[in-house]
Protein backbone atom coordinates (compact mmCIF):
# COMPACT_ATOMS: atom_id res chain seq x y z
CA UNK A 1 0.00 0.00 0.00
CA UNK A 2 1.11 3.55 -1.08
CA UNK A 3 1.91 5.95 1.36
CA UNK A 4 -1.15 8.33 -0.72
CA UNK A 5 -3.70 4.78 0.11
CA UNK A 6 -2.74 4.81 3.96
CA UNK A 7 -4.05 8.84 3.68
CA UNK A 8 -6.85 7.68 2.04
CA UNK A 9 -7.35 5.16 4.14
CA UNK A 10 -7.37 7.14 7.56
CA UNK A 11 -9.93 9.49 8.51
CA UNK A 12 -10.00 12.80 7.77
CA UNK A 13 -8.25 14.97 10.72
CA UNK A 14 -9.98 17.61 10.52
CA UNK A 15 -13.00 17.20 9.89
CA UNK A 16 -13.10 14.13 12.73
CA UNK A 17 -12.24 17.36 15.22
CA UNK A 18 -14.85 18.82 14.15
CA UNK A 19 -17.39 16.00 14.54
CA UNK A 20 -15.92 15.40 18.29
CA UNK A 21 -16.19 19.00 18.90
CA UNK A 22 -19.71 19.07 17.99
CA UNK A 23 -20.35 15.93 20.25
CA UNK A 24 -17.82 17.22 23.59
CA UNK A 25 -19.94 20.56 22.74
CA UNK A 26 -23.38 18.25 23.24
CA UNK A 27 -22.81 14.96 24.81
CA UNK A 28 -23.63 12.84 21.42
CA UNK A 29 -25.34 13.43 18.53
CA UNK A 30 -27.91 11.84 16.46
CA UNK A 31 -26.16 9.42 13.74
CA UNK A 32 -28.20 11.61 11.13
CA UNK A 33 -26.05 14.09 12.37
CA UNK A 34 -23.18 12.30 12.34
CA UNK A 35 -23.75 11.03 8.92
CA UNK A 36 -24.16 14.35 7.20
CA UNK A 37 -20.71 15.91 9.03
CA UNK A 38 -19.03 12.76 7.51
CA UNK A 39 -20.60 12.78 4.07
CA UNK A 40 -22.04 16.42 3.33
CA UNK A 41 -19.39 19.25 5.08
CA UNK A 42 -19.52 21.66 2.89
CA UNK A 43 -15.43 21.46 2.74
CA UNK A 44 -14.00 18.10 4.96
CA UNK A 45 -16.86 15.85 3.63
CA UNK A 46 -17.20 12.85 1.63
CA UNK A 47 -18.45 13.92 -1.10
CA UNK A 48 -16.67 17.50 -1.42
CA UNK A 49 -13.12 16.04 -0.71
CA UNK A 50 -13.19 12.56 -2.38
CA UNK A 51 -13.76 10.96 -6.14
CA UNK A 52 -17.08 8.68 -5.11
CA UNK A 53 -16.43 6.78 -8.48
CA UNK A 54 -13.13 5.08 -6.84
CA UNK A 55 -15.34 3.49 -4.32
CA UNK A 56 -18.21 2.08 -5.79
CA UNK A 57 -19.58 2.34 -9.21
CA UNK A 58 -23.16 3.89 -9.81
CA UNK A 59 -24.95 2.85 -13.17
CA UNK A 60 -24.22 5.85 -15.34
CA UNK A 61 -20.31 4.92 -14.79
CA UNK A 62 -20.76 1.08 -15.71
CA UNK A 63 -21.55 2.39 -19.55
CA UNK A 64 -23.13 5.41 -21.42
CA UNK A 65 -25.67 2.60 -22.88
CA UNK A 66 -27.60 3.26 -19.76
CA UNK A 67 -28.03 6.99 -20.12
CA UNK A 68 -28.89 6.12 -23.63
CA UNK A 69 -31.52 3.83 -22.54
CA UNK A 70 -33.01 6.55 -20.00
CA UNK A 71 -33.23 9.25 -22.39
CA UNK A 72 -35.75 6.41 -24.18
CA UNK A 73 -37.64 6.41 -21.03
CA UNK A 74 -37.47 10.59 -21.20
CA UNK A 75 -38.91 10.62 -24.74
CA UNK A 76 -41.84 8.49 -23.74
CA UNK A 77 -42.84 10.78 -20.84
CA UNK A 78 -42.54 13.47 -23.26
CA UNK A 79 -44.82 11.46 -26.12
CA UNK A 80 -47.50 10.50 -23.10
CA UNK A 81 -47.64 14.10 -22.43
CA UNK A 82 -48.29 15.64 -26.02
CA UNK A 83 -44.87 16.09 -26.99
CA UNK A 84 -44.95 19.79 -25.44
CA UNK A 85 -42.87 22.46 -26.75
CA UNK A 86 -41.08 22.89 -23.47
CA UNK A 87 -39.98 19.98 -21.38
CA UNK A 88 -38.22 20.51 -18.57
CA UNK A 89 -35.76 17.73 -17.28
CA UNK A 90 -34.64 18.08 -13.37
CA UNK A 91 -31.94 15.47 -12.41
CA UNK A 92 -31.36 15.91 -8.58
CA UNK A 93 -28.29 14.57 -7.07
CA UNK A 94 -26.64 14.29 -10.77
CA UNK A 95 -22.74 14.14 -9.35
CA UNK A 96 -20.34 14.75 -11.72
CA UNK A 97 -22.67 15.17 -14.71
CA UNK A 98 -22.33 11.23 -16.20
CA UNK A 99 -25.64 10.58 -16.99
CA UNK A 100 -27.16 14.27 -18.05
CA UNK A 101 -24.47 14.05 -20.98
CA UNK A 102 -25.28 10.54 -21.27
CA UNK A 103 -29.14 11.26 -22.12
CA UNK A 104 -28.52 14.98 -24.05
CA UNK A 105 -25.89 13.23 -26.49
CA UNK A 106 -28.95 10.23 -27.24
CA UNK A 107 -31.58 12.50 -27.52
CA UNK A 108 -29.55 14.83 -29.43
CA UNK A 109 -28.71 11.80 -32.03
CA UNK A 110 -32.30 9.85 -31.66
CA UNK A 111 -34.93 12.39 -30.71
CA UNK A 112 -33.97 15.77 -31.95
CA UNK A 113 -37.36 17.74 -31.75
CA UNK A 114 -37.18 16.55 -27.61
CA UNK A 115 -33.46 17.52 -27.98
CA UNK A 116 -34.86 20.98 -28.85
CA UNK A 117 -37.66 21.22 -26.52
CA UNK A 118 -35.56 20.09 -23.11
CA UNK A 119 -34.56 22.36 -20.45
CA UNK A 120 -32.37 20.38 -18.58
CA UNK A 121 -31.02 21.14 -14.99
CA UNK A 122 -28.90 19.01 -12.83
CA UNK A 123 -28.79 19.64 -8.99
CA UNK A 124 -26.10 19.15 -6.82
CA UNK A 125 -23.88 20.13 -4.25
CA UNK A 126 -21.67 23.01 -4.73
CA UNK A 127 -18.19 20.96 -5.33
CA UNK A 128 -19.72 19.22 -8.35
CA UNK A 129 -20.71 22.21 -10.32
CA UNK A 130 -17.95 22.55 -12.38
CA UNK A 131 -17.04 18.81 -12.78
CA UNK A 132 -20.57 18.52 -14.17
CA UNK A 133 -20.11 21.24 -16.53
CA UNK A 134 -17.23 20.02 -18.05
CA UNK A 135 -18.98 16.63 -18.35
CA UNK A 136 -21.57 17.75 -20.31
CA UNK A 137 -19.44 20.05 -22.38
CA UNK A 138 -16.92 17.39 -23.13
CA UNK A 139 -19.34 15.33 -25.31
CA UNK A 140 -20.00 18.64 -27.33
CA UNK A 141 -23.36 19.93 -25.71
CA UNK A 142 -23.48 23.28 -25.28
CA UNK A 143 -23.22 25.56 -22.20
CA UNK A 144 -26.07 26.98 -22.50
CA UNK A 145 -28.38 23.79 -22.69
CA UNK A 146 -27.53 22.70 -19.24
CA UNK A 147 -28.24 24.42 -16.24
CA UNK A 148 -26.67 24.06 -12.60
CA UNK A 149 -28.65 24.40 -9.25
CA UNK A 150 -27.40 23.58 -5.93
CA UNK A 151 -31.85 23.55 -4.97
CA UNK A 152 -34.82 21.82 -5.72
CA UNK A 153 -37.15 23.77 -8.27
CA UNK A 154 -40.07 25.82 -6.31
CA UNK A 155 -43.35 24.41 -5.94
CA UNK A 156 -44.87 23.71 -9.55
CA UNK A 157 -41.97 24.79 -11.24
CA UNK A 158 -41.27 21.52 -13.48
CA UNK A 159 -43.35 20.44 -16.14
CA UNK A 160 -41.99 17.11 -17.52
CA UNK A 161 -39.54 14.92 -15.46
CA UNK A 162 -37.57 15.12 -12.40
CA UNK A 163 -35.50 12.31 -11.72
CA UNK A 164 -32.78 10.62 -9.47
CA UNK A 165 -30.21 7.84 -9.58
CA UNK A 166 -28.56 6.32 -6.33
CA UNK A 167 -29.93 9.52 -4.46
CA UNK A 168 -32.42 8.74 -1.67
CA UNK A 169 -29.95 5.95 0.02
CA UNK A 170 -27.35 8.67 0.64
CA UNK A 171 -29.13 10.88 2.47
CA UNK A 172 -28.53 11.24 6.16
CA UNK A 173 -30.09 8.64 7.74
CA UNK A 174 -31.59 7.95 11.98
CA UNK A 175 -30.22 4.42 13.18
CA UNK A 176 -32.21 2.60 15.87
CA UNK A 177 -32.72 -0.75 17.66
CA UNK A 178 -35.86 -2.21 19.02
CA UNK A 179 -36.10 -3.48 22.67
CA UNK A 180 -38.38 -4.22 25.18
CA UNK A 181 -40.91 -3.92 21.82
CA UNK A 182 -40.28 -0.18 21.49
CA UNK A 183 -37.57 1.76 19.32
CA UNK A 184 -34.11 3.40 20.62
CA UNK A 185 -32.30 5.17 18.33
CA UNK A 186 -28.75 5.05 18.73
CA UNK A 187 -26.81 8.42 18.35
CA UNK A 188 -23.03 8.46 18.04
CA UNK A 189 -20.64 9.41 20.65
CA UNK A 190 -17.44 9.56 21.22
CA UNK A 191 -14.99 7.50 23.95
CA UNK A 192 -10.96 6.76 24.47
CA UNK A 193 -10.68 8.15 21.04
CA UNK A 194 -13.10 6.50 18.99
CA UNK A 195 -16.98 7.58 17.68
CA UNK A 196 -19.29 4.96 19.55
CA UNK A 197 -22.58 4.00 19.57
CA UNK A 198 -24.77 5.79 22.72
CA UNK A 199 -28.50 4.60 23.10
CA UNK A 200 -30.83 7.80 23.24
CA UNK A 201 -34.48 8.43 23.18
CA UNK A 202 -35.93 7.91 19.87
CA UNK A 203 -37.08 11.32 17.69
CA UNK A 204 -40.32 11.48 17.81
CA UNK A 205 -41.12 11.65 14.25
CA UNK A 206 -38.77 8.27 14.03
CA UNK A 207 -41.96 6.60 16.32
CA UNK A 208 -44.09 8.20 13.92
CA UNK A 209 -42.45 6.76 10.88
CA UNK A 210 -43.06 3.00 12.36
CA UNK A 211 -46.59 4.23 13.75
CA UNK A 212 -47.54 5.29 10.13
CA UNK A 213 -46.28 1.65 8.68
CA UNK A 214 -47.89 -0.19 11.15
CA UNK A 215 -44.81 -1.96 11.74
CA UNK A 216 -41.66 -2.20 13.40
CA UNK A 217 -38.10 -3.94 13.17
CA UNK A 218 -38.07 -7.25 15.49
CA UNK A 219 -36.65 -7.16 18.91
CA UNK A 220 -32.70 -6.83 19.31
CA UNK A 221 -33.02 -6.11 15.09
CA UNK A 222 -31.08 -2.41 13.93
CA UNK A 223 -32.51 -0.47 10.86
CA UNK A 224 -32.36 2.92 9.43
CA UNK A 225 -35.14 5.29 9.30
CA UNK A 226 -34.26 8.07 6.67
CA UNK A 227 -36.82 10.88 6.94
CA UNK A 228 -34.89 12.92 4.75
CA UNK A 229 -35.90 10.65 1.90
CA UNK A 230 -39.64 11.08 2.70
CA UNK A 231 -39.14 14.79 3.11
CA UNK A 232 -37.29 14.97 -0.58
CA UNK A 233 -39.83 13.37 -2.27
CA UNK A 234 -42.72 15.82 -1.07
CA UNK A 235 -40.27 18.32 -2.01
CA UNK A 236 -39.67 16.69 -5.40
CA UNK A 237 -43.75 16.40 -5.99
CA UNK A 238 -44.55 19.83 -5.13
CA UNK A 239 -41.93 20.94 -7.81
CA UNK A 240 -43.98 19.31 -10.50
CA UNK A 241 -47.17 20.62 -11.67
CA UNK A 242 -46.90 17.91 -14.53
CA UNK A 243 -45.34 15.31 -15.28
CA UNK A 244 -43.28 12.43 -14.01
CA UNK A 245 -41.23 11.48 -10.58
CA UNK A 246 -38.87 8.36 -12.00
CA UNK A 247 -36.46 7.65 -8.68
CA UNK A 248 -33.63 5.08 -9.07
CA UNK A 249 -32.00 3.60 -5.84
CA UNK A 250 -30.90 0.19 -3.73
CA UNK A 251 -34.15 -0.42 -1.13
CA UNK A 252 -37.31 -2.64 -0.36
CA UNK A 253 -40.79 -2.38 0.63
CA UNK A 254 -41.28 -1.53 4.17
CA UNK A 255 -42.34 -5.04 5.42
CA UNK A 256 -39.10 -6.78 3.89
CA UNK A 257 -36.69 -3.64 4.99
CA UNK A 258 -37.90 -4.02 8.49
CA UNK A 259 -38.57 -8.02 8.85
CA UNK A 260 -37.73 -9.33 12.02
CA UNK A 261 -34.82 -11.65 10.27
CA UNK A 262 -33.14 -8.96 9.08
CA UNK A 263 -30.63 -7.85 12.68
CA UNK A 264 -28.29 -5.55 11.53
CA UNK A 265 -30.55 -3.20 9.08
CA UNK A 266 -28.59 -2.34 5.92
CA UNK A 267 -26.31 0.07 6.86
CA UNK A 268 -23.11 -0.25 4.37
CA UNK A 269 -20.18 1.65 3.79
CA UNK A 270 -17.68 1.55 0.65
CA UNK A 271 -14.29 2.13 0.17
CA UNK A 272 -12.31 1.26 -3.23
CA UNK A 273 -14.98 -0.70 -4.03
CA UNK A 274 -15.26 -2.69 -0.63
CA UNK A 275 -18.10 -2.91 1.56
CA UNK A 276 -17.80 -2.73 5.24
CA UNK A 277 -20.37 -2.11 8.07
CA UNK A 278 -18.48 0.18 10.33
CA UNK A 279 -19.42 4.11 9.55
CA UNK A 280 -16.79 4.89 12.24
CA UNK A 281 -13.84 4.04 10.25
CA UNK A 282 -11.89 6.19 7.46
CA UNK A 283 -14.66 9.45 8.68
CA UNK A 284 -14.99 11.33 5.22
CA UNK A 285 -12.63 8.87 3.26
CA UNK A 286 -15.58 6.31 2.68
CA UNK A 287 -19.34 6.12 1.68
CA UNK A 288 -22.39 5.43 3.78
CA UNK A 289 -25.78 4.53 3.09
CA UNK A 290 -28.77 2.13 3.50
CA UNK A 291 -31.39 0.99 1.26
CA UNK A 292 -34.32 2.88 0.88
CA UNK A 293 -37.94 1.94 2.24
CA UNK A 294 -39.93 2.64 -1.18
CA UNK A 295 -43.41 2.20 0.82
CA UNK A 296 -42.83 5.20 2.68
CA UNK A 297 -41.13 6.94 0.04
CA UNK A 298 -44.29 6.03 -2.47
CA UNK A 299 -46.47 7.28 0.24
CA UNK A 300 -44.43 10.61 0.55
CA UNK A 301 -45.41 11.50 -3.43
CA UNK A 302 -48.86 9.89 -3.35
CA UNK A 303 -50.15 12.35 -0.01
CA UNK A 304 -48.00 15.61 -2.39
CA UNK A 305 -50.59 14.60 -5.11
CA UNK A 306 -49.02 12.23 -7.42
CA UNK A 307 -50.09 8.77 -8.41
CA UNK A 308 -47.84 5.46 -8.21
CA UNK A 309 -47.55 4.36 -11.60
CA UNK A 310 -45.36 1.34 -11.10
CA UNK A 311 -42.40 -0.23 -9.06
CA UNK A 312 -40.17 -2.13 -11.02
CA UNK A 313 -36.55 -3.58 -10.40
CA UNK A 314 -34.17 -1.70 -12.61
CA UNK A 315 -33.05 -5.27 -14.65
CA UNK A 316 -37.18 -5.47 -15.63
CA UNK A 317 -37.04 -1.31 -15.76
CA UNK A 318 -34.33 -1.58 -18.40
CA UNK A 319 -35.03 -4.69 -20.25
CA UNK A 320 -38.67 -3.19 -21.36
CA UNK A 321 -36.88 -0.28 -22.49
CA UNK A 322 -34.88 -2.54 -25.15
CA UNK A 323 -31.15 -2.35 -23.48
CA UNK A 324 -30.80 -5.68 -25.62
CA UNK A 325 -31.26 -3.46 -28.74
CA UNK A 326 -27.82 -2.54 -28.64
CA UNK A 327 -26.39 -5.64 -28.51
CA UNK A 328 -28.60 -6.57 -32.32
CA UNK A 329 -25.93 -4.98 -34.67
CA UNK A 330 -23.36 -7.63 -35.66
CA UNK A 331 -19.90 -5.78 -34.37
CA UNK A 332 -17.02 -5.60 -37.22
CA UNK A 333 -13.76 -6.93 -36.49
CA UNK A 334 -12.67 -2.86 -35.13
CA UNK A 335 -15.45 -2.90 -33.06
CA UNK A 336 -14.98 -6.48 -30.97
CA UNK A 337 -13.64 -4.70 -28.02
CA UNK A 338 -16.42 -2.47 -27.96
CA UNK A 339 -18.81 -4.55 -28.53
CA UNK A 340 -17.99 -7.30 -25.61
CA UNK A 341 -17.72 -3.78 -23.41
CA UNK A 342 -21.07 -3.16 -24.36
CA UNK A 343 -22.19 -6.57 -23.43
CA UNK A 344 -20.45 -6.63 -20.32
CA UNK A 345 -21.85 -3.62 -19.24
CA UNK A 346 -25.84 -4.78 -20.30
CA UNK A 347 -25.29 -7.80 -18.19
CA UNK A 348 -23.84 -5.92 -14.64
CA UNK A 349 -26.43 -3.82 -15.24
CA UNK A 350 -29.47 -5.88 -15.44
CA UNK A 351 -27.68 -8.11 -12.76
CA UNK A 352 -30.19 -9.48 -10.43
CA UNK A 353 -27.52 -9.47 -7.53
CA UNK A 354 -25.68 -6.52 -8.33
CA UNK A 355 -26.95 -2.89 -10.00
CA UNK A 356 -30.19 -4.87 -11.84
CA UNK A 357 -31.86 -5.27 -7.90
CA UNK A 358 -32.02 -1.40 -7.80
CA UNK A 359 -35.63 -0.56 -7.64
CA UNK A 360 -37.05 2.17 -10.13
CA UNK A 361 -40.30 3.78 -8.88
CA UNK A 362 -42.61 6.02 -11.19
CA UNK A 363 -45.10 8.67 -10.55
CA UNK A 364 -47.06 11.08 -12.05
CA UNK A 365 -49.15 14.62 -11.76
CA UNK A 366 -51.89 14.95 -14.02
CA UNK A 367 -50.48 12.16 -16.81
CA UNK A 368 -51.85 9.82 -19.02
CA UNK A 369 -53.59 6.83 -18.02
CA UNK A 370 -51.09 5.20 -20.22
CA UNK A 371 -48.43 3.43 -18.55
CA UNK A 372 -44.67 4.46 -19.24
CA UNK A 373 -42.37 2.13 -21.27
CA UNK A 374 -40.35 1.36 -18.98
CA UNK A 375 -43.06 -0.31 -17.18
CA UNK A 376 -43.47 -2.77 -19.71
CA UNK A 377 -46.77 -1.28 -20.84
CA UNK A 378 -46.06 -2.36 -24.86
CA UNK A 379 -42.77 -2.88 -26.53
CA UNK A 380 -39.85 -0.93 -26.96
CA UNK A 381 -39.86 -0.51 -30.12
CA UNK A 382 -43.46 0.97 -30.20
CA UNK A 383 -42.28 3.78 -27.81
Amino acid sequence: MTLADLSAAADNAVLKDIIVGRITEEGHISFRDFMDLALYHPVHGYYAACDPTRDYQSSPEAHAVFGAVLGRQVADFWRLMGRPARFDVFEAGAGNGRLAGDILAWLRAQEPDLYDAASYVVQDVAYESATARERVERVGLSSDRVAIRQEMPGAGEVEGCILSNELLDALPFHRVRTEGGRPVEVHTGYADGHFVDVLAEPLREVVAYFDALGLAPGEGCEAEVNLAAADWMARAAAALRRGYLLTLDYGYAASELYAPWRRRGTLLTFFRHTPGEDPYVRVGRQDITASVDFTTVARAGESAGLRTLGLATQSAFLQALGIGEALAARPSREGLESYYALRRSIVELTDAAGLGRIKVLIQGRDVSEELPLGLGARPAGNG
